[in-house]
C-alpha cells in the first residue's frame, strides 16, 4: 500500500519548478554553468548576469537541496553541481568577497552541498572559513565585521558565521560559534522584547558609536539558527527567540515581509530555522516555531498569483501577490517563499502538523 501523497511537499516542488523554470540561466554561456537571473522578466542585464546577487545564489543553493532531501532526484544533484561552478565562475576572483555575511551563506550552502550530496569544494569552505575568522575584532566588543575595512558589526555577518562555525565542528570554531552568539546577546538583545537588534557602529578606537535598533526577522532566524547547532544552555536562547517572533513579528502566526531586494530572503530565512528549531529545540517553544512555519507557508501559497510556469508569491505574505511590476520580479522573493514552502514540507515529513488554528 502507497503512502497518501504529501501536499506540502507536492506545493514545495511546484515552487521549484517555477522559479527554475523563470530564474535559472547558463553563466555566459559557459558549459556546466547555472546561476538565477535576480528578476523575472530577465532582460538583457538578466539574462547575462551584470547584476549577481552574490548571497542570493547561496540561498537558491540551499533551496536546491532542501528540495533534494525532499525528493532525491540525479538531475537535482546535477543543478547543485551547475550552481556551485556557476558562482565560482561569476564571482570572477575566487570565492569570497569583501562581505562577512555573503561570504558565510555561501560557506553554509558549500558545506551542505558536501556532507548532503556529496559535492565537495573542501579549499571553498576552508578560504570562507578563513575569511570569517580574520573578521572577527575587539572593536565594540567583539564580533565579525559586516564587510571589510567599515565600521559596522551587526546580526546578519555574525549569525550564519556562528551557525557555520558550530557546524564545522572543531573545538576552537564551536569556541568561536559561542564567542559570536554570547556577543550578539551581550550587545544587541533587547530587553523589551527579547529579539534581536540589527548591529551597531564603532569609533575607531572601538568604542560604540551608535546602535541600529531594527528588529528583522532575518536577525532572529541565524541566532536562532545558531543557538540550536549550539544547544546545551542556548536552548533557552533560542526559546526566547522563538516567543519574540511570535509576539512582535507576525500576525495571526504569519511573518511579516520586509519587501523586495535583499529583504525577500528575510522571513524566508527564519522560517529556516524555525524549522530546525521545531525539529531539535528540547523546549516547549518548539511546537510555537513549527505553528510559524505551517502559517506561513499556508499564507505564501493562498496568497500567490498565476504567472507563466507556475505561481509567484509576494513580499507580504499575508497579502495577495501582483504579477506585474514589483518587488514578486525579486528572485529573493521567490526564494524567500520557495524557502517557507520547503520549511513546512520538512515538517510534514516529520509528522508535525499545527498545535493551534
Amino acid at each position: 500500500m502507497t503512502s497518501p501523497p504529501k501536499l506540502l511537499a507536492a506545493r514545495a516542488g511546484v515552487a521549484e519548478r517555477a522559479i527554475e523554470s523563470r530564474h535559472l540561466r547558463r553563466v555566459w554561456g559557459v558549459p556546466g554553468t547555472v546561476l538565477g537571473a535576480v528578476a523575472w522578466p530577465p532582460g538583457w542585464p538578466g539574462r547575462l548576469h551584470v547584476r549577481f546577487g552574490y548571497w542570493w545564489q547561496a540561498h537558491l543553493l540551499d533551496c536546491v537541496l532542501d528540495a533534494q532531501l525532499r525528493s532525491p532526484k540525479d538531475a537535482r544533484v546535477a543543478l547543485v553541481q551547475r550552481l556551485v561552478r556557476g558562482i565560482r565562475v561569476r564571482n570572477l576572483v575566487g570565492w569570497t568577497n569583501d562581505y562577512y555575511d555573503d561570504v558565510a551563506w555561501l560557506g553554509l550552502a558549500l558545506l551542505r552541498a558536501e556532507r548532503e550530496v556529496g559535492i565537495a569544494r573542501p579549499k571553498a569552505i576552508a578560504t570562507i572559513a578563513d575569511r570569517l575568522r580574520s573578521g572577527w575584532t575587539d572593536h565594540g566588543g567583539g564580533g565579525i565585521w559586516w564587510r571589510r575595512d567599515d565600521d559596522f558589526k551587526n546580526v546578519p555577518a555574525n549569525g550564519p558565521a556562528a551557525i557555520l562555525f558550530a557546524r564545522l565542528g572543531a573545538r576552537a570554531d564551536l569556541g568561536r560559534a559561542r564567542s559570536i552568539v554570547d556577543w550578539v546577546e551581550d550587545t544587541l538583545a533587547d530587553p523589551d522584547t527579547g529579539l534581536l537588534w540589527d548591529g551597531l557602529h564603532v569609533h575607531p578606537d572601538g568604542t560604540v558609536r551608535e546602535v541600529e535598533k531594527n528588529l528583522y526577522t532575518y536577525c532572529q532566524g541565524v541566532v536562532l539558527g545558531a543557538c540550536v547547532e549550539l544547544g546545551g544552555r542556548y536552548q533557552d536562547k533560542a526559546a526566547r527567540i522563538i516567543d519574540g517572533v511570535d509576539k512582535h513579528l507576525a500576525t495571526d502566526g504569519v511573518l511579516r515581509g520586509h519587501g523586495g531586494g535583499d529583504g525577500g530572503l528575510f522571513s524566508g530565512i527564519l522560517t529556516r530555522y524555525l524549522a530546525q528549531a521545531a525539529l531539535r529545540l528540547d523546549r516547549p517553544e518548539a511546537a510555537r516555531a513549527a505553528d510559524l512555519v505551517l502559517h506561513s507557508a499556508e499564507a505564501v501559497w493562498a496568497n500567490r498569483t498565476a504567472v507563466v510556469s507556475g505561481p509567484l508569491f509576494g513580499p507580504e505574505w499575508a497579502e495577495p501577490a501582483v504579477k506585474d511590476g514589483g518587488p514578486e520580479r525579486d528572485l529573493s522573493v521567490q526564494l524567500g517563499g520557495w524557502m517557507a514552502l520547503e520549511a513546512a514540507a520538512l515538517l510534514e515529513r516529520d509528522g508535525i502538523t499545527p498545535s493551534r488554528s
